[in-house]
């Protein structure tokens, strides 16, 4: 059981994080920061965090004996936090993260972490929804679901036994990549879908028409767009972490866009009738796939 849990960015992921330790006797103490005084309002309320602490006040003096430290926060806070908290942590504190992108927290971490690098394991859980806050979390949201882990050469295997222990508490099926690879796989399945909902959407609503085109949209907008419901500060780091990895990605979806509309130049329908029946194939195997793996 780990003692003093401190989750900085007490939101969907850092909140769901503290109630699955919580639900299952895995943590004694949860301290919670934020930038947000309603938000940590809410985390109290909701049972998330014991105590909590603005991030402008002397909250790393939690840290001398804290057993874990969970930076939930977006992407591009995580290297100023690593600088702050270095200098605070205890001798055993082991500290990970939540951050869709993995390369660039690394760099990150060696910058500042100094002796504690070997207590620093990189994470990503695969899960999440559109909404935000500490409102959003559940102790539910990492049952059952993926949980990266991209250790350093350096990270010590008691550190990343603790983090793996932890998310294993909260429901989660930990695996491990390479750092560079993780960016790679999550820049096509998870940041380019993001990033062209956001496109999509910001693209009707510039529009002198938009409303028409807003009044007629139904369930096939609401599912694609979903995801443009996302936070957008989160997204901006995201797309920014990764960018090279995301561009390529770009790159790959707009030659594939070119075909399609060479398909419509051309009248082909039996092109489009393979292109189609190609993703559908894919996309139900790969439902097939997470369906039995959830059973």
């Amino acid at each position: 059981m780990l003692g003093k849990v401190v989750v900085v960015g007490v939101g969907l992921i850092g909140g769901s994080f503290a109630l699955a330790l919580k639900a299952a006797a895995a943590v004694a103490t949860v301290v919670g920061v934020g930038r947000s005084a309603s938000n940590l309002s809410s985390a109290r309320q909701l049972g998330i965090a014991d105590r909590t602490w603005m991030q402008d006040q002397h909250w790393t003096d939690e840290l001398i004996d804290a057993d874990l430290v969970l930076l939930a926060t977006p992407v591009g806070q995580i290297p100023a936090l690593l600088a702050l908290i270095a200098p605070a942590l205890g001798a055993a504190t082991v500290v990970t993260d939540a951050g869709s992108t993995k390369q660039d927290v690394i760099a990150a971490a060696r910058r500042h972490l100094g002796a504690a690098l070997p207590r620093f394991v990189p994470g990503h859980p695969i899960a999440g929804t559109e909404r935000s806050g500490a409102v959003a979390a559940s102790d539910a949201l990492f049952r059952g679901r993926s949980v990266i882990l991209t250790p350093l050469p350096e990270t010590s295997a008691d550190a990343q036994k603790r983090v793996g222990d932890a998310w294993i508490a909260c429901g989660g099926v930990v695996g491990t990549l390479e750092a560079a690879r993780h960016d790679e796989i999550f820049a096509a399945v998870s940041h380019l879908p993001h990033a062209l909902a956001f496109a999509l959407v910001a693209q009707l609503a510039a529009r002198a028409d938009a409303a028409d085109y807003f009044r007629y949209a139904a369930t096939g907008f609401r599912d694609f767009t979903r995801l443009a419901s996302s936070d957008p500060e989160m997204w901006r780091d995201v797309c920014l972490g990764n960018a090279t990895a995301l561009r390529r990605e770009l790159s790959a979806y707009r030659a594939e866009l070119d075909r399609l509309d060479a398909l419509l130049v051309s009248a082909d329908g039996d092109g489009l009738i393979a292109l189609f029946e190609r993703a559908r194939v894919a996309r139900n195997a790969w439902l097939a796939r997470h369906r039995d793996a959830n059973d």
